[in-house]
């Protein structure tokens, strides 16, 4: 089984044949998914996003926000000034999840519904 620390420095060459095991590699986290939630709407500084994500640590957030820069699916801005102001915005990339997103609501949204909740 592949660690975070694979996956996060696997050249895409090296990449799973499957295109679902693929897709699983670079968002098979729950905090991945939740921070692709949170940025759908637009551009978030690192407080604002960890805010609107929940019970997660600074340490945890920082490493997956980074593991998606490095597989393409965010762009870091930083912000000259003191203190750091730094953004988190999705590329076109990660954009291109918001139907794997919507799918994920949806089904969620009927399980409950059938499920009494």
């Amino acid at each position: 089984m592949e660690t975070e620390k694979d996956i996060k420095t696997t050249p895409a060459k090296e990449l799973p044949t499957c295109p679902v095991e693929t897709t699983l590699t670079l968002i098979s986290d729950k905090w991945k998914v939740l921070i692709l939630r949170d940025l759908m709407p637009g551009t978030k500084r690192f407080g604002e996003l960890r805010k609107s994500i929940g019970h997660i640590s600074q340490k945890v957030l920082t490493a997956q926000l980074r593991q998606m820069e490095e597989s393409g699916l965010v762009i870091r801005t930083v912000f000259p000034e003191v203190p750091p102001h730094v953004e988190y915005t999705l590329t076109d990339l990660g954009y291109s999840l918001k139907p794997i997103l919507d799918a994920m609501w949806d089904w969620g949204e009927n399980y409950k519904a059938q499920n009494g909740q």
